[in-house]
């Protein structure tokens, strides 16, 4: 934050402190009066860049609050009275619905956030929430939009600190406010929410969890700045960075970060519903992208509602082999704990019980380590005595193990330790009751009622298709067997039990290879095993970014801290799928700069 403030000039720092797990990981430290409820490091930000706010006139907008905006807001305001500045602090609240859910969970679940389409199928023990007695809920946070920002500002704000609005909401509200749009004026507003998902995370669209980061000095990488958006009166923006910093803000860096975290060619947020199929993006100077071509419309009557519960408790035990006859030792070891954990009546009392294998031993191999390969066994139980009669197996049978088999000496993975499982629900907008609270020097409070909005438009079954007009791929010349990621980037990520991936190609005749290629029926060949048969698929495509975006509903089980995958947020997908090898046409192979992430030799 105080990078931003003193770098350059800006009119308004946002922040987006929360993950979907946050709220929840610090919602029982704060009963038990073991936690303050907002982000610490929200806290540090503006305590460090409180005097450059005063002297340039920057208004700052974030979600930090978390679950105790007012008590943020608190010590800001104290903050701002001993440095003797005049500067206004609000705080946002009625994202909290913990007491609500809580007493209407009894009376049935909530319709999950996918449940428009008959055909996916719900997560594995998603059910598992009604069980509000062995797993209560401890938090229960909506989404909020830009309106509440708005309020705040419009009553003279300079710092406003909300709970779980949206990511992009504090880039909405921002510009909302300076433009002085009407709520009803959905293309502007579309376009500042995707100005707000570009620059929401970080450092990723200056070129954190880039695809092709070897393609650039490394050092240039280490120690980047955050992002900016310039959002125009129409909403298009521009992305960039402050000059004399490091980082990169390329078409390539936009475009990935444009298609991570997204569910389709259609974006929600509580105040419009944003349109993605005509997005544009181009170069319009260094470090200087333009992104347009995003409609608007009304939002939708419903929100996302995140719920964290109680799920019981997770262990994992990681053992190596080595070398020869490796997939037999694991054949063999997985066999043997599951007799163990059957013999003694336990084998199917888990929630969740997997056997991961975790790399391929090296043909040929050059190191010791080169051949070494490691089973994850993971599980979740409703009770510790599980978790621990797991690692008990394990040592029943230590000395019956396959020849070579080692371990590291920690094991404290094996403990159990309680984990938070997540629902993503709906929960109706009109039935959100927020305020704008607006602090006096005194600490005495002037709160404001938040309506809702005007109108709704109800959510639509996603689009998903295969390419119009596919291309012979004949027609692209001899072929080559290669990785996919020498002609292509792309960015993957999560949405709860869903994992998205999205990817494209540098030049139009590479686009319509890429399109005709990579159908849904060829993207599930691709996933191979990892691909099964309750999962769903969709796809779009982004013609004018040649991008082919795909979402695999239910692949991260129920999602975040109760997902039992190693990538448990989808983030490494993008480079496992580039590393698949296909038919490449050589024509484009020719003409790529790198090849496995090394610079080609000259010729």
């Amino acid at each position: 934050m105080r990078r931003q403030a003193e770098q350059g000039n800006v009119d308004f720092i946002t922040g987006d402190y929360l993950a979907e797990v946050n709220i929840a990981e610090n919602a029982e430290a704060m009963t038990a009066g073991k936690h303050l409820g907002w982000e610490q490091t929200a806290w540090d930000g503006i305590e460090q860049t409180i005097d450059l706010l005063a002297q340039k006139n920057i208004k700052v907008i974030l979600n930090g609050g978390a679950l105790n905006p007012k008590g943020l807001a608190e010590k800001v305001q104290q903050l701002v009275n001993d440095r003797g500045y005049s500067l206004k602090v609000a705080y946002i609240e009625g994202d909290n619905l913990l007491p609500l859910i809580k007493d209407q969970i009894k009376s049935g679940l909530f319709d999950h956030l996918d449940s428009a389409n008959k055909e996916i199928m719900q997560p594995r023990n998603s059910q598992a929430l009604l069980d509000t007695v062995s797993k209560p809920v401890v938090s229960a946070n909506a989404y909020l939009g830009a309106r509440e920002i708005v309020k705040a500002l419009e009553l003279g704000s300079d710092i406003v600190i909300a709970g779980r609005v949206a990511d992009a909401s504090p880039v909405i509200g921002a510009a909302w406010y300076w433009w002085s749009w009407k709520e009803t004026d959905y293309d502007n507003l579309a376009g500042a929410l995707i100005a707000g998902h570009l620059i929401e995370c970080s450092g990723y669209v200056t070129g954190s969890n880039f695809a092709g980061f070897y393609e650039h000095p490394l050092d240039c990488l280490i120690d980047i700045p955050f992002g900016i958006a310039e959002v125009s009166s129409n909403g298009d923006c521009v992305i960039t960075k402050h000059e004399n910093t490091k980082g990169i803000v390329t078409v390539d860096t936009v475009k990935t970060q444009f298609l991570y975290e997204l569910q389709g060619n259609v974006y929600l947020n509580s105040d419009v519903k944003a349109y993605l199929d005509d997005v544009r993006i181009e170069a319009v100077g260094e470090n200087r992208i333009r992104l347009w071509g995003i409609r608007g419309a009304p939002p939708p009557p419903t929100t996302k509602l995140a719920i964290f519960y109680r799920g019981g408790f997770q262990s994992e035990l990681v053992i190596n082999a080595t070398g020869y006859a490796t997939a037999e030792k694991w054949e063999l070891w997985e066999r043997m704990l599951r007799y163990g954990l059957r013999k003694n009546g336990l084998h199917d009392e888990f929630d969740l019980l997997e056997f991961q294998i975790i790399g391929t031993p090296q043909e040929n191999p050059r190191t010791q380590l080169a051949s070494t390969t490691y089973m994850r066994i993971f599980a979740e139980a409703s009770r510790p005595e599980l978790n621990l009669a797991l690692a008990k197996t394990m040592s029943e049978f230590a000395m019956q193990h396959f020849s070579g088999l080692h371990s590291t000496n920690n094991m404290a993975t094996a403990m159990p330790r309680p984990y938070l499982a997540y629902y993503p629900a709906l929960f109706k907008q009109d039935d959100l009751n927020c305020t704008v609270s607006v602090l006096a020097p005194d600490m005495r409070v002037e709160s404001t009622p938040i309506g809702h909005p005007v109108e709704y438009q109800d959510l639509e079954l996603r689009s998903s298709y295969d390419t119009a007009s596919p291309v012979d791929l004949s027609n692209f010349g001899a072929t080559q067997f290669a990785r996919i990621g020498d002609v292509c980037l792309a960015r993957s990520g999560d949405k709860g039990p869903n994992l998205n991936f999205g990817i494209f190609v540098r030049n139009s005749e590479e686009w319509d290879w890429l399109r005709s290629f990579l159908s849904l029926a060829r993207m599930k060949e691709l996933l191979g095993e990892d691909w099964r048969a309750d999962y769903f698929l969709e796809r779009v495509e982004f013609q004018h970014i040649w991008a082919v975006h795909f979402v695999i509903y239910g692949i991260l089980g129920r999602g975040v801290s109760s997902s039992s995958r190693l990538d448990s947020f989808g983030k490494g997908f993008a480079d496992f799928f580039r590393d698949k090898w296909v038919d490449v046409p050589v024509k484009f192979l020719e003409r790529a700069r790198f090849v496995g992430g090394k610079r080609k030799e000259p010729l």
